[in-house]
């Protein structure tokens, strides 16, 4: 199964008041694996950028003004993404900036249906507990040390980490597959064990007297037909 983890940095939180997206970051898990491929890209808003902003992902106007704009990059976004679930962490603020642009350009929003949000999740799951994507890092250990900044790309890596816990995680120790390779390929067997030789499991004589006696003694045994 494909899915796609996507987060977002923008100039502010109301695209209809004209705040921007500025960077896109998405990550392709297949059967909630991280493949390593990617999409990322920084966004000119063509616009200023409010100090706030700046702030949280410290991206400025005069460094995002050499970038492609949103209408020239959204055919490549969207062909990204493709069909595929997508997982953001507080999707509502994410899916009003994508579905505004989209909307822009003639591009078909995105449905609510097809997004999983870890925001809820984690509501759901601990509920009355921190659910900020650094809280969730903390909770699951998952290495916080290179984020300083939000940074959209950096972001979705730590929720691919993330995400893989809040839905069971990996279960390390369930390798059945390459104990059984193991086991059949070099004349050892899994776990480093001492071969034993099959032993014999037929009945020995007096068993098999024992048997039939225990067998006669019950009326109509289904075992005497």
């Amino acid at each position: 199964m494909r899915e796609i983890i996507l987060d977002t940095e923008t100039t502010g939180m109301n695209p209809e008041t004209g705040d921007r997206v500025v960077e896109i970051g998405c990550v392709e898990l297949f059967n909630h694996i991280p493949t390593g491929k990617h999409y990322h890209q920084y966004i000119n808003p063509e616009r200023d950028m409010p100090a706030g902003a700046q702030a949280v992902h410290g991206l400025s106007a005069e460094f995002l003004s050499k970038y492609p704009t949103f209408g020239e990059i959204v055919s490549d976004f969207v062909d990204f993404i493709g069909d595929a679930p997508l997982v953001i962490h507080n999707a509502d603020f994410d899916m009003k900036f994508i579905n505004h642009h989209l909307g822009q350009f003639g591009f078909a929003a995105l449905s609510m249906g097809r997004v999983i949000d870890t925001l809820k999740m984690a509501r759901q799951k601990f509920p009355g507990a921190p659910a900020s994507l650094d809280a969730l890092c903390k909770r699951f250990n998952v290495d916080l040390s290179g984020r300083t900044l939000h940074g959209a790309l950096l972001d979705c890596q730590l929720l691919a980490a993330v995400y893989v816990e809040l839905i069971g995680g990996r279960q390390a120790g369930l390798n059945l597959t390459t104990a059984a390779t193991a086991a059949a390929s070099g004349g050892g067997t899994a776990g480093g064990r001492v071969y034993r030789a099959p032993r014999p499991h037929a009945p020995s004589a007096e068993e098999e007297s024992a048997h039939k006696s225990m067998v006669q003694s019950i009326k109509n045994a289904i075992w005497s037909s």
